[in-house]
């Protein structure tokens, strides 16, 4: 049986630019729409290619796909519910992405799991105004999972406040788009001007 979708989003970029992603019908689920995932590849170009990478709270996976359409090395998909995971591992098939593991697993859970500079990239887009992002920072933080110059994405409501993520995690770039804060963090590099 498939799963029910609310509609489709679409990969912008890399080797499966134009390919279509469902979009689980989940409440709550808002995948990063097109605008917002072009903006943070630019912002990310130089450091996708040959990266680890963790897509949180990863829904429909548009940020994951994204960045191993762009030649992510690897790419973890974190997912809680179980139509999102199935809705996953059906579009790793579909698209051969062999690149990609999806993990049904509490987001904090499978954080706990990770050993030190495991990854170079963590997406998280978790439901708004729940703490979670401020929550799995502090684990990734305490863990010490993200490597020295590597990056941490965070979308939030506008309407919520400006997320500070630590010591460890340096605001480097941000943008609203619509309803959407985007806030990328990176460990140990001050912003550029």
């Amino acid at each position: 049986m498939r799963n029910p979708t609310t509609g489709q989003v679409r990969i912008i970029g890399g080797e499966w630019r134009g390919r279509k992603l469902p979009v689980p019908d989940i409440p709550g689920l808002r995948p990063s729409g097109d605008r917002g995932r072009e903006t943070l590849f630019n912002w990310l170009a130089a450091a996708v290619p040959g990266a680890r990478c963790a897509d949180l709270f990863a829904g429909s996976g548009a940020l994951g796909f994204e960045a191993a359409s762009r030649g992510a090395s690897h790419v973890d998909m974190v997912e809680i519910s179980p139509v999102a995971v199935s809705s996953l591992l059906d579009s790793v098939e579909r698209l051969g992405a062999k690149q990609v593991s999806v993990h049904r697993a509490n987001v904090v859970d499978w954080i706990r799991s990770l050993g030190p500079d495991s990854l170079d990239i963590v997406f998280m887009d978790p439901p708004f105004d729940s703490g979670l992002a401020v929550r799995a920072a502090r684990i990734l933080q305490e863990r010490r999972c993200v490597t020295d110059g590597g990056f941490v994405y965070v979308e939030t409501a506008v309407r919520s406040p400006v997320l500070a993520l630590g010591t460890e995690f340096i605001p480097h770039r941000e943008q609203e788009l619509g309803e959407v804060r985007m806030q990328l963090f990176r460990k140990g590099v001050i912003r550029e001007s």
